[in-house]
């Protein structure tokens, strides 16, 4: 259980959308994603929406770097995290399997496309989850 004082608020950082999630009375929710328009009009939504819920701690899933790709997403992750206007503690936490954990909670394609800028949000739950639980990247 975390001190009251500490706000946590997570991210998940998409090339479309960046889906967040906060920590309430201990209860893990999902918020509206941001649409990214591009990284510096996302960047300030989301300093923003640190701002307005007064956010001591920003939790962002970056991928470990196993795969194929995943140098240039945690570069490109980095790369966002640092435009932010937040002072507040950044963590890293790895996000390898939150997107394929979020697939398997909907049973077809259509759903999944029709809730894709929920399913975001509901990664970024799992990568506070996954923070709650002691994870780091």
């Amino acid at each position: 259980m975390l001190d009251s004082q500490i706000r946590v608020v997570a991210c998940d950082v998409g090339l479309k959308r960046i889906g967040v999630a906060i920590l309430e009375q201990n209860i893990i929710l999902p918020l509206e994603p941001i649409l990214r328009i591009n990284r510096n009009q996302a960047a300030e939504q989301l300093s923003t929406l640190l701002k307005n819920k007064a956010a001591t701690h920003l939790v962002v899933g970056k991928p470990s770097g196993g795969e194929a790709g995943h140098m240039d997403t945690q570069r490109r992750i980095e790369h966002f995290v640092g435009l932010l206007d937040f002072d507040g503690q950044i963590i890293f936490v790895n996000e390898d399997y939150s997107s394929k954990e979020v697939m398997g909670l909907l049973p077809s394609k259509k759903l999944r496309r029709e809730r894709k800028g929920k399913l975001d949000s509901i990664s970024a739950m799992i990568i506070l989850r996954t923070f709650m639980e002691g994870g780091s990247a």
